[in-house]
């Protein structure tokens, strides 16, 4: 099976690890890949939004199956361009991803079709968002309509908040059209989780949960980022919980958009609130996420390559259900460049990632790096993860900290509480 990863990410390097294990897996091709990824896959110079090119390259080297990592590619229409020469592509067509490039669509697809979830107003000035704001109470969220690289939400709880979120928005436009419309959304009480399932359109096969540390700074203050960290699985959904997740958010998911023409296919994320009341969702993602991915596919057992390629065709993916999860935990942390998630300076030389690799349980993966000769630099951002799998959560997070400090390069910055809360519920 010859198989292309779109992407140059940690995501994406999770993903190419995991589908190289595949006894299925032949050829490995990811573009554009960055130099972790071209360990485990050969890296094509073609950027993740140059759609044509890489339907082009699909189609010349009979790609048996294209996995779409960022979410920027599924907005452009990749699927539908792929599905139009038909070369098979794991990822939604550009109407099902509306359900994440449009939070207001989502927003009105969850009313529309009876799902859980917050209380909101859509506003497209900065009074109407203090009138909105007004009428729900503090704390209040903000979030831009489209796509902002996880970091266009903004929590209100003041104020002087609101004067610095409406400057951001409508000032400065650090969202650019993104912000052009503001979805202001009641503050929900509870604990969060990352829920994903492998969607062929009509059935829904969920992966191992998660829970996602977007905050910049320990006890999660500072500003959204990507993410920071992560661990698997969450801890805050049970059984019954994840049972719930299922049957009440992506089940009517699923069907809403097959009702409204736009059958999905790809993975459906949920970001769900865990409340009094039962899950209710946040918001979607219609790709795998990030750091959620490096944190999850450790942990399944099950061909990912086999699984996948079982989604595109009708009937075929009801045959993995479950996926066969091991028992241990994953945990992840994220090591970024100084004044991450703004200006970040790169070229920085990193090291210590043989050392690294040494503690037990440890897979590194690589994000925004460079190679220089013999050199591995920083790209800026976020420059790789950390993650460890152990019996228990308090291992993994221990070998995931032990492997983040053995790296080393100028400006290196990370979260040192990743995974307390999951430590403090158990």
């Amino acid at each position: 099976m010859r198989i292309l990863v779109i992407g140059g990410g940690a995501r994406e390097h999770a993903l190419c690890w995991s589908l190289a294990k595949s006894s299925d897996a032949g050829e490995i091709y990811c573009a554009p890949g960055n130099p972790g990824i071209a360990e485990v896959a050969d890296c094509l110079p073609v950027s993740s939004g140059e759609i044509v090119e890489l339907a082009d390259f699909a189609e010349k080297l009979r790609i048996d199956l294209t996995v779409v990592g960022p979410e920027v590619p599924l907005s452009l229409g990749i699927a539908d361009l792929f599905a139009k020469r038909e070369l098979p592509i794991f990822g939604p067509s550009r109407l099902a991803a509306q359900i994440e490039t449009s939070k207001v669509f989502a927003k009105e697809f969850f009313g529309r079709h009876g799902i859980p979830t917050a209380a909101a107003e859509v506003c497209s000035s900065a009074d109407e968002v203090r009138a909105a704001v007004d009428r729900l109470g503090y704390p209040t969220v903000l979030k831009a309509d489209g796509l902002a690289g996880g970091k266009g939400v903004l929590i209100v709880e003041s104020a002087h908040d609101m004067k610095r979120a409406l400057g951001l928005f409508f000032g400065e436009r650090v969202f650019g059209a993104a912000g052009d419309r503001v979805l202001v959304e009641e503050f929900l009480h509870g604990h969060e989780a990352s829920f994903l399932a492998i969607c062929d359109g009509e059935v829904a096969l969920p992966l191992p949960t998660a829970r996602d540390y977007k905050t910049l700074y320990d006890g999660d203050r500072g500003p959204n980022t990507g993410g920071m960290g992560g661990h698997s699985p969450a801890g805050v959904l049970d059984a019954e919980g994840s049972s719930r997740a299922l049957r009440e958010i992506v089940w009517p998911t699923l069907r809403g958009l097959a009702q409204e023409g736009r059958p999905f296919r790809g993975v459906l994320y949920a970001g769900v609130m865990v409340t009094d009341l039962g899950p209710k969702v946040l918001e979607f993602n219609a790709r795998f996420g990030d750091p959620e991915t490096e944190v999850i596919l450790p942990r399944v057992a099950t061909d990912m390559a086999a699984v996948l390629s079982a989604a595109l065709s009708h009937g075929e993916l009801e045959r993995f259900s479950p996926l066969e999860v091991k028992a241990e935990v994953c945990a992840g942390v994220v090591l970024c460049a100084s004044g991450y998630p703004g200006v970040t300076v790169s070229g920085k030389v990193i090291s210590g990632l043989t050392e690294a690799a040494r503690v037990p349980g440890v897979e590194i993966f690589q994000g925004n790096t460079q190679q220089d000769g013999d050199r591995l630099l920083t790209g800026g951002g976020r420059i790789m993860v950390a993650t460890a799998t152990a019996p228990s959560l308090a291992d993994a997070i221990a070998r995931a900290y032990e492997a983040a400090e053995k790296i080393q390069f100028e400006g290196k910055h990370f979260r040192r509480d990743i995974g307390a809360a999951g430590l403090n519920r158990v």
